[in-house]
């Protein structure tokens, strides 16, 4: 098989989970702008989310955020998912939205509410196994905001207990991704704030326990490709949320920021074996501004772009390069894939696949838009308050 027969097979196969709060309405702490047309229900969302896959072709399942998206059925839900051409994906967990979180959850110095939060990881796994759902996100606001507020050891104490015992309820071919951010809400210290803390956890728990690496969750200037190398060398890159950032964790569209990061990071993805190893491609976006499905169709067609520059990268090449220390050379094998104009490869991928060549403009042509916005009428847009 030649190289561009082999990127194209491998572009084929890559699946982008999109999340079901990216259709919903959403801002910053300031405010949030509604849109007309935005689902009312988590059924509508997966109507939307599907219509992502349709003209995409690799957006195949959709995360799911509890209690955003809690129903009485779930096992209905998932068949609603099924009967619209997509599936359900990662179940992931929240708690940060309720009062007796002030302090913390899972690190919560008191037992009643570390207990609260337990409960609802443990309630999250039964989701799970309503919706065949494999994978369980977590990610903990929890810290603190002065120094000698609480004590921080004891707090690793706690983080490592809840997880226990949510890790131990874990079905078979269920895995636990445990996601890490530097900073926000809590300003003084934070629980899960960096990939070692995360990794060290999910040494101690098993084989199933992994890292999510969330792109706009590190401090200027980390090298955010290192961090997947490292994690894919040890077995325990559990998956990605894609977006982009500026100064800090601001959800936009992936790639949009910096899109030799992303190509980069797929890079060592292409490099390290992350088509094969299990790792989940999840987007965790949120579109305060622009139309919510387009932006989601870009989101999966820039990490489609960053994929295929990243398959093109001459292996033999750059590795004859790294051997003879020329430096200059090596270099020049990634600028090289990386200027690579990919947008017609990917055009004739999705011919092959049955699909139209420009996702965006199918899109607009199909007249979804216009639908969802007059049949959305009436009852309470989805979204996260303010």
């Amino acid at each position: 098989m030649t190289e561009l027969a082999a990127a194209k097979a491998a572009l084929k196969t890559q699946a982008v989970e999109t999340p079901s709060w990216a259709y919903a309405n959403s801002g910053t702490r300031f405010k949030v702008f509604a849109q007309q047309g935005v689902p009312r229900t988590p059924q509508e969302k997966l109507d939307d989310a599907a219509k992502v896959h349709e003209f995409t072709g690799v957006a195949p399942s959709v995360a799911l955020h509890i209690p955003w998206d809690k129903v009485d059925d779930y096992t209905a839900l998932a068949e609603h998912a099924e009967d619209r051409g997509v599936r359900l994906g990662t179940i992931n967990s929240n708690t940060f939205q309720d009062d007796a979180y002030r302090l913390g959850s899972v690190c919560h110095p008191d037992a009643a509410v570390r207990r609260k939060a337990v409960d609802h990881l443990l309630e999250c796994v039964d989701i799970m196994d309503a919706t065949g759902s494999a994978d369980l996100k977590l990610w903990f606001a929890d810290g603190t905001n002065y120094p000698g507020q609480d004590d921080i050891r004891a707090r690793q104490d706690r983080l490592a207990e809840a997880l226990a015992e949510v890790y131990e309820r874990l079905g078979e071919g269920q895995r636990m991704l445990l996601e890490y951010k530097l900073f926000e809400p809590a300003f003084y210290t934070t629980d899960v704030p960096d990939w070692g803390t995360a990794y060290a956890h999910c040494l101690k728990l098993g084989p199933r326990a992994r890292v999510v690496v969330d792109t706009g969750h590190h401090a200027p200037g980390t090298n955010i490709e290192f961090i997947v190398a490292t994690l894919l060398r040890e077995e325990r890159l559990g998956g990605f949320d894609f977006n982009s950032r500026f100064y800090a964790d601001d959800d936009l569209m992936v790639g949009s920021a910096d899109p030799f990061q992303l190509f980069r990071i797929m890079h060592e993805v292409v490099r390290g074996g992350g088509f094969t190893s299990g790792a989940a491609f999840m987007l965790d976006q949120c579109h305060n501004i622009e139309a919510k499905i387009p932006a989601i169709i870009r989101s999966v067609m820039n990490v489609q772009e960053a994929t295929a520059k990243a398959l093109l990268v001459d292996a033999e090449a750059l590795a004859a390069a790294q051997r003879d220390g020329d430096v200059l050379g090596a270099n020049a094998v990634l600028m090289d894939a990386y200027n690579t104009d990919v947008r017609l490869l990917l055009r004739e991928v999705r011919e092959e696949m049955g699909l139209d060549p420009d996702p965006i403009e199918a899109y607009r042509r199909s007249g979804w838009a216009e639908r969802i916005v007059a049949e959305r009428v009436g009852g309470e847009q989805a979204g996260w308050g303010a």
